[in-house]
């Protein structure tokens, strides 16, 4: 009867790195995910929007239905998106999600959407919203360890249609953004009571905001690369063009304070 050896060093370190790997094999990668819901400022009382689901379409959703995944919304219900403008967002998902490459994202609405115009408030048609979400491109990795910041952006001005009667339609004008992929533009607009529709444009690209009542604003979201500020105040005030400012990536470029003129009387 032989007698048993018992195993070297070098066996059982090569046995311990094949179950490492077996169980590595196992592991699923995640992505902590954050997502912010901002907006362009707009001409209204308030915007109430219904955000019901957020869902993300991912190359890891194959077992999903349709490719699509659910994400933990922290308060589905009523925002009113006048509330978050100039740098001010609130947060609607911090959660792990499968690492890999994301498609799409789209927000799913509920029926109480309205706007409130001189105090009164109008109900918003939104039957697409309703029944398949707004769909937005996305197209970005959930890299395993790395948090992934993104911006929700309703144009709200853009977003409102007339209908006619009294009636009004919500058309989403929505862009996104990631703030490792983009910069911004701040400054302060003197005299405040201008309270200016603000452009940053660049080529065909034209992002926009309005001042605060104490004449600040921030525009972010915005690709590198040199714009044009197009300034447009309330009657009594020159229109006016601030050239050449350049935005970089995670950066905020600041224009100071710019002086806008009266009309002459």
């Amino acid at each position: 009867m032989k007698n048993l050896r018992p195993l070297g060093f070098l066996t059982l370190l090569i046995l311990a790195f094949a179950f490492i790997q077996c169980s590595d094999d196992d592991v699923k990668l995640t992505t902590p995910v954050k997502i912010r819901l901002t907006d362009a400022p707009a001409q209204y009382d308030k915007v109430n929007i219904d955000i019901q689901q957020i869902q993300f379409h991912s190359s890891n959703n194959e077992n999903e239905e349709n490719g699509w995944k659910e994400m933990n919304l922290i308060n589905p219900g009523v925002y009113d998106l006048l509330q978050f403008n100039n740098g001010i967002d609130t947060l609607l998902v911090d959660q792990e999600l499968p690492s890999g490459n994301v498609s799409q994202m789209r927000l799913i609405l509920g029926e109480n959407n309205t706007v409130v115009i001189d105090g009164v408030s109008y109900d918003l048609d939104t039957p697409s919203a309703q029944t398949s979400g707004l769909k937005f491109q996305i197209h970005d990795d959930f890299l395993a360890g790395i948090e992934y910041k993104l911006w929700i952006d309703f144009d709200a001005a853009r977003s409102i249609v007339e209908t006619g009667n009294g009636n009004y339609k919500l058309k989403p004008v929505i862009r996104t953004f990631n703030e490792a992929t983009t910069g911004a533009i701040s400054g302060i607009i003197s005299p405040a009571e201008a309270l200016p529709v603000i452009h940053a444009v660049m080529g065909t690209d034209t992002i926009s905001t309005i001042a605060e009542e104490n004449g600040n604003f921030l525009i972010k979201g915005l690709n590198a690369g040199t714009y044009k500020l197009a300034i447009e105040p309330v009657d009594g005030y020159l229109e006016k063009e601030v050239e050449d400012i350049t935005v970089s990536i995670e950066n905020i470029t600041d224009t100071g304070t710019i002086d806008i003129e009266t009309v002459a009387n």
